[in-house]
């Protein structure tokens, strides 16, 4: 880890106004909310403080710069072509996905999902009044090696796009486990979508937070069927941490989803942040080398989480996530029934998400963009719990 990187001590990180820093008394360790502990990048940081020093804090407003800088790092760093013109601002991907769905699902048409997966991809398919359909992941071999692990279970979802549903939310990297697609298992996605007449919303947030060894695929750029049936979600929020600035695109890359899109009110752009567009910008074409520094960063702490866990609570499973700052772990073993996020958070006083809300009771998701030493005083607290 790099020593010339500062993570914030607790006492000052406590003085954050944020709803990670603000749920919880000050002697609970937060290690839920996805947002991490380091500070701004200086990039960002600065645009921010140039818009402050000029009053500048009214309305969004139009401009390419937003889709010029997305383009231009999706480029450069997964060699993905975008047409600026396919790229349109919303405030959060949530916000996105939703406005998406009002205009592809009708009530009581299915959508599908893959759990464990984020929590809100549940409440977003019922906020549109469509049915949740589960086509959880599957620990099958993959098709070029014997490695095994969680894999998009395309038998299952066939099966459920066969039986007529209108969507899927792809979760890409996948949110809790860190699990970063391969290529081959989004272009089988993209032909299940042609066969079946299946939009896919894949929802990419973590993209940016893609560890050595692992190779982010974005599905638009797989196949023309990816691009006839998807639709791509981004933002600076996870990757550089500015998620309550409120800036995020969708993006098309075929005149069918585009024109989806192209119906939203255009009061989208309006109700995105000012300030935030402004930070994306500065963090997509400015703020390659502080990513740098986040990812070795994590790179660490997701090894010393497992260390930590071996040591201190062996009885705990958890593999190193591919992708992003969240650990998924296996809690069954220890006894403390389908939410140890409970246990740990009135015995440990740590506080984490609980893994029945992602559709896996047992488990809970642990946030590791913090500092080792909250990482390590979080493990044996709750060891101590024991």
């Amino acid at each position: 880890m790099s020593s010339a990187f500062r993570v914030p001590p607790l006492t000052e990180l406590r003085h954050r106004l944020s709803a990670k820093w603000q749920t919880f008394p000050h002697d609970v360790l937060p290690l839920p909310v996805a947002e991490m502990d380091f500070p701004l990048a200086e990039p960002v940081a600065a645009a921010l403080h140039q818009a402050i020093r000029r009053s500048d804090t009214g309305y969004a407003a139009p401009t390419a710069e937003l889709a010029k800088a997305v383009a231009g790092y999706a480029l450069r760093t997964w060699d993905w072509d975008i047409d600026p013109d396919g790229v349109h601002t919303v405030a959060d991907v949530g916000i996105g996905i939703v406005e998406t769905l009002r205009r592809i699902v009708a009530p009581g048409d299915k959508v599908v999902i893959s759990p464990p997966v984020y929590e809100p991809f549940f409440w977003w398919v019922q906020e549109v009044g469509a049915l949740v359909v589960e086509a959880p992941l599957s620990e099958a071999p993959s098709a070029d090696s014997i490695a095994r692990g969680p894999r998009l279970d395309l038998a299952a979802l066939e099966r459920a796009f066969a039986d007529g549903a209108r969507a899927y939310l792809l979760c890409s990297p996948h949110n809790p486990l860190g699990l970063v697609h391969p290529r081959d298992d989004l272009v089988a996605l993209a032909e299940l979508a042609e066969k079946y007449g299946v939009f896919v919303l894949a929802d990419e947030i973590h993209a940016p937070l893609v560890q050595t060894g692992a190779e982010f695929v974005p599905f638009l750029s797989v196949s023309q069927e990816a691009r006839r049936w998807g639709f791509s979600f981004l933002s600076a929020s996870k990757g550089w941490n500015l998620a309550g600035l409120k800036a995020a695109t969708i993006i098309t890359a075929d005149p069918a989803p585009k024109r989806y899109v192209e119906r939203m009110s255009p009061h989208c752009l309006y109700r995105t942040g000012h300030l935030g567009v402004i930070a994306t910008v500065a963090a997509l074409n400015d703020a390659d080398a502080w990513l740098a520094e986040v990812l070795e960063v994590l790179d660490h702490n997701r090894t010393l989480l497992a260390e930590l866990l071996d040591k201190h609570l062996p009885a705990a499973r958890y593999t190193p996530p591919q992708a992003s700052f969240l650990a998924w772990i296996d809690f069954r073993a220890l006894g403390w029934g389908d939410d140890p996020a409970a246990h740990i958070l009135g015995a440990a006083k740590v506080a984490l998400n609980s893994g029945h809300r992602y559709g896996f009771p047992g488990f809970a998701r642990l946030n590791f963009g913090c500092a080792p030493e909250t990482l390590t005083e979080a493990v044996i607290r709750i060891a101590e719990s024991c």
